[in-house]
């Protein structure tokens, strides 16, 4: 057995665990993180088919992701470059809506309703009145309910709800807005449009989400002096007599003084089964329902160009299409991102990459025949973010276990954003814990 008693070992290797990994290797912390998978960045990373680097879904960024704007300038990624910022522009069939960046918030989003194209001025006028209410309440309800029905009781129209409420819901949160909790919808809303003018702008990236997050992470780490294992799968999380914790992979054990789960909450419970003191986090982590992401890529000829980067679809399964081409230089290339469950998830792959094509053409009547698809399926991609949904607790300091996830956040749903602020409220409670324990003239 290997012998790493004052170091930490991070369990997963998504944006949360490497954020706390990287934020605890700054501080000096001798870290090691192990990683199931032989690619690291969790669901948040890439797959490579007709020799393209696509995403396993296609995420989107926003201005208010504050925290992962700070990892990335600290890692020194170029955004101006890798990703695409502009002002918030929603283009969801005959809909359009753009808020200004030059106007402060909240007049960016009023500017922006009011010169909107495909809402009738009674679906305007419920628009700004329920932001103006929500304000006035501090953007906090008195009780979280299925977002659906608080909007209808709100009076928001039934055009406002299918043109904009739902796609939004769908996008933010991968939950069907029948069941998606108002209260995280209504904290989302909050940070893009009671701020800065520029948290509502929509952050595309250009390049793929391994070169964006996953790889800058893991290089930071290893310079720093830590372990990053690709391929190394835990299979036991044991505490020995000493109080130290044993990590077994099939190349052996190895022991560490603290340990941080930040895998899949589905994968929590047989991470813990050997620590009854635990029981609790696995009784909360298996609570969780999960929704689906798919992304259906079509290859069209390199001349295919999308009036813009990102557009909205309605009537059919597709709900957002991304042009490849004017984003990652993959021209010809379009990604239609389906969220949550629904009747597509009955189709074989060709079946929904035809109609997606076909919806597709509604957008497009001009549009070729695709020369190849590809569907990627994420089928537990993120927990359904329902209301009332218990997140896990920090336990006791004495236990030396912590959790970090998107799923332990509870003011977000599941996001990249979500991630990264896990990953560095976690990092920060561990060096509390040893800072205490050193306070105390205790081992770390």
């Amino acid at each position: 057995m290997s012998k790493h008693q004052d170091s930490i070992a991070i369990i997963g290797g998504g944006c949360a665990g490497l954020t706390a990994a990287y934020q605890l290797a700054q501080q000096g912390v001798r870290v090691t993180v192990y990683e199931a998978a032989a690619q690291l960045g969790g669901r948040a990373r890439t797959v490579h088919w007709q020799g393209l680097a696509l995403d396993n879904g296609q995420h989107i960024l926003s201005g208010a992701y504050t925290h992962t704007l700070r990892l990335l300038a600290a890692l020194h990624v170029d955004t101006d470059s890798a990703l695409l910022r502009q002002p918030l522009q929603l283009s969801i069939a005959d809909l359009s809506l753009r808020c200004p960046s030059w106007l402060p918030a909240p007049f960016n989003l009023l500017y922006g309703v009011l010169t909107a194209r495909g809402l009738s001025w009674a679906s305007r006028f419920a628009m700004l009145r329920l932001m103006r209410h929500l304000q006035q309440q501090g953007f906090k309800l008195e009780t979280d309910q299925p977002l659906l029905g608080w909007l209808q009781a709100q009076h928001q129209p039934a055009q406002l709800i299918n043109k904009l409420w739902e796609p939004l819901c769908l996008a933010i949160m991968n939950t069907p807005i029948s069941v998606a909790s108002a209260q995280v919808f209504v904290h989302v809303l909050r940070d893009c449009f009671s701020t800065s003018p520029h948290a509502s702008d929509l952050l595309l990236p250009r390049v793929d989400l391994t070169t964006l997050l996953a790889d800058p992470l893991a290089h930071a780490i290893e310079a720093a002096g830590g372990k990053v294992h690709r391929a190394r799968k835990v299979l036991r999380l044991q505490r020995d007599h000493a109080g130290h914790y044993v990590i077994g992979t099939a190349l052996g054990e190895q022991q560490h003084a603290q340990v941080i789960i930040a895998v899949a909450p589905f994968h929590v419970p047989e991470l813990l089964a050997s620590l009854p003191a635990l029981s609790a986090w696995s009784g909360l982590c298996a609570q969780f329902d999960y929704q689906p992401i798919y992304t259906v890529y079509l290859q069209y000829p390199d001349s295919t160009v999308l009036a813009e980067p990102m557009q909205g679809l309605l009537d059919g399964d597709g709900q957002w299409v991304f042009d490849r081409g004017q984003l990652y230089g993959q021209a010809g290339l379009l990604a239609v991102v389906i969220s949550a469950s629904g009747p597509h998830q009955r189709l074989s792959q060709p079946d929904l990459a035809l109609a997606v094509h076909q919806q597709l053409q509604e957008l497009q009547p001009d549009l070729a025949e695709p020369l190849w698809s590809k569907v990627i399926a994420e089928k537990r991609a993120t927990y359904s973010c329902v209301p009332g949904l218990q997140r896990p607790e920090p336990l006791p300091a004495q236990h030396g276990v912590f959790l970090a996830g998107d799923y332990c956040e509870p003011d977000y749903p599941a996001t990249i954003e979500a991630a990264v602020r896990s990953g560095m409220r976690t990092a920060h409670q561990l060096m509390a814990e040893r800072a205490h324990r050193q306070h105390n003239g205790e081992p770390p």
